[in-house]
């Protein structure tokens, strides 16, 4: 019979250095997946997402297909799961609303003959994104002029000319 042993769940404070003849381990999401796929930790860990956010993805309907269950009812994530969550989170972190997450996902779900409209929704959302993205270069420039005053003002000995707002009360 096959004995299983626990593994530890705590993990050394202060890691072993590295070096030639221990080279570091692969990405997890270059690890293949088991094909009973994953527990919502490991899910988790391979994503770069919490688990309560992967609870939330599958409650705010942006999932594209049901989380298989184990037969004690434990969450199991496969690749397109994965795969999906992280379309998820970069549409997140460029500002898509979760509810153009949502209508992306029932998009999707709902299977071919809607691309169209899903085209549609994410060149929207890209012109938005470049649009931030044009606005913060902006600003960058006018933080890049700031500095390059500063710079040249110390390096002239007259910084103590440069505007500073004072209470004239």
């Amino acid at each position: 019979m096959l004995e299983v042993k626990p593994q530890s769940t705590t993990r050394p404070r202060h890691p072993a250095p590295r070096d030639e003849q221990h080279p570091p381990r692969r990405k997890a999401a270059q690890d293949p997946l088991p094909a009973e796929g994953v527990t919502i930790a490991e899910a988790a860990r391979r994503t770069g997402v919490s688990v309560h956010t992967l609870r939330y993805y599958e409650r705010a309907g942006l999932v594209i297909s049901a989380v298989d269950r184990t037969s004690g009812g434990r969450r199991r994530y496969h690749e397109l799961d994965l795969k999906w969550v992280v379309i998820c989170t970069k549409l997140r972190a460029t500002g898509m609303p979760i509810r153009g997450i949502r209508r992306y996902a029932e998009l999707v779900a709902a299977g071919p003959g809607n691309e169209a409209e899903r085209l549609a929704l994410l060149e929207a959302h890209r012109a938005e994104v470049r649009a931030r993205l044009a606005e913060i270069q902006e600003n960058l420039t006018l933080i890049d002029h700031k500095i390059d005053v500063y710079r040249g003002s110390l390096a002239a000995g007259d910084a103590d000319r440069l505007w500073a707002p004072t209470n004239t009360a």
